[in-house]
């Protein structure tokens, strides 16, 4: 058919329309266009897979968002590729079909596979077990085909017989004007068959509740809301259909000392005022072990200081992240007399280099008037603070 058309034109609905005017604006053009009313007529049949297509797209909210903001470019990346043939449409939409008409297609009569559940499993990790990735093994209740029968809902040394209703269509039909009107057989329920002699084990079921184990494996760098898809661990499908799959989300604990950003993880690291003052070597946890970091002098409350490749490898890229360390440094509370008397000394060496800045600032013409409040007076409020902040200039109005 060429280029696409717009989803929402084809369906003659609004950009803002309901499921409801999503369903009604369907139900007339597959009604309009359906190929029992139409035999032969390739242009109606265009159009009828047409009108599947945007309603496939605009009445799944997921497809509907990636369509909203990057149109037919975006749904292919996404893996969408439209329907097949009749047989994806009916098979897609045989229930809504038999809501709008009563009635489902020619076509699928016979077609009656149905992929397996998909089953959701919330595994919780700890901090380090996220960063480097583990394999766990992991407990699931699900269905399994019965041992016994193998599936096939009889009991062992039976077999189904054909549903006298129906003939083993699964179907009863009738004639109406333009249409072939095909409803449920009541008797099999559309199975065709009927079980004279169900299985014990499963009562006919097919299928058994089990708890198996899953052996998963974690990728390093899993975070909060990661998701993990194990394919085919999932229910078995019905009718020889394929098996659903599992999908593992992950939840991290917190940790004690290291918090973490994308790939990067930060930490507090607490030092003296003097180890700020005059520099130091201390030692760092990381992701892999103690490591050294050099402090340098003069450093200031909230500096940064960076281990680079030491974060959390990138699930993308494999990359490691960063360690960014942040210093915390801590002012004395309980000093000794001797350790008051050397901070009051070196405060008074700052006082005396702050006044002469300040007399050479009243030289240079400034206006602003300035109260100094001495260093006397200053060590007596604090006697350690000036040592904590060497270059500040207090102000007393």
């Amino acid at each position: 058919m060429g280029t696409k058309r717009d989803y929402y034109e084809i369906l003659g609905v609004s950009r803002n329309a309901t499921d409801s005017d999503l369903k009604a604006s369907y139900r007339k053009l597959a009604l309009k266009y359906h190929p029992d009313r139409n035999p032969g007529d390739k242009e109606a049949e265009d159009n009828f897979k047409e009108a599947a297509e945007a309603y496939e797209v605009l009445h799944d909210a997921e497809k509907r968002a990636i369509y909203d903001q990057y149109g037919h470019a975006g749904l292919e990346g996404s893996g969408f590729s439209g329907f097949g043939g009749f047989e994806d449409i009916f098979s897609s939409f045989g229930d809504i079909f038999d809501d709008f008409f009563g009635f489902g297609s020619r076509r699928r009569s016979r077609s009656r596979t149905q992929r397996g559940a998909d089953l959701r499993y919330d595994l919780t990790l700890s901090f380090m077990d996220a960063a480097f990735g583990t394999e766990t093994e992991i407990k699931v209740e699900k269905r399994e085909l019965c041992p016994e029968c193998d599936g096939s809902r009889c009991e062992p040394g039976t077999s189904p017989e054909t549903c006298r209703q129906c003939g083993g269509v699964g179907q009863i039909s009738r004639n109406q004007g333009f249409f072939t009107v095909r409803t449920t057989c009541p008797v099999c329920r559309g199975e065709g068959q009927a079980i004279t002699h169900p299985c014990n084990q499963c009562r006919g079921a097919g299928q058994v509740m089990v708890a198996k184990k899953v052996s998963v494996k974690i990728p390093a760098g899993v975070d909060n809301g990661s998701r993990l898809r194990l394919t085919s661990e999932g229910e078995p499908g019905q009718h020889g259909g394929p098996p659903g799959d599992l999908y593992v989300f992950i939840y991290v604990e917190a940790h004690d000392f290291f918090q973490r950003r994308e790939s990067d993880i930060i930490c507090q690291i607490p030092i003296s005022f003097v180890q700020a003052a005059l520099g130091d070597k201390i030692s760092v946890p990381t992701l892999n072990g103690d490591k050294k970091l050099k402090i340098p002098k003069g450093t200031q409350p909230g500096d940064v200081l960076t281990f680079a490749g030491e974060g959390i490898p990138s699930l993308r890229t494999g990359r490691r992240g960063d360690q960014h360390i942040q210093v915390d440094i801590k002012t004395p509370t309980h000093l000794n007399k001797k350790q008051e008397a050397l901070l009051k000394e070196f405060a008074q060496l700052e006082s005396n280099k702050l006044s002469k800045k300040l007399k050479n600032i009243l030289k240079g013409g400034t206006a602003e008037a300035v109260h100094w409040a001495s260093a006397s007076t200053l060590s007596a409020i604090c006697g350690h603070c000036l040592m904590s902040f060497p270059n500040s200039i207090l102000f007393i109005n």
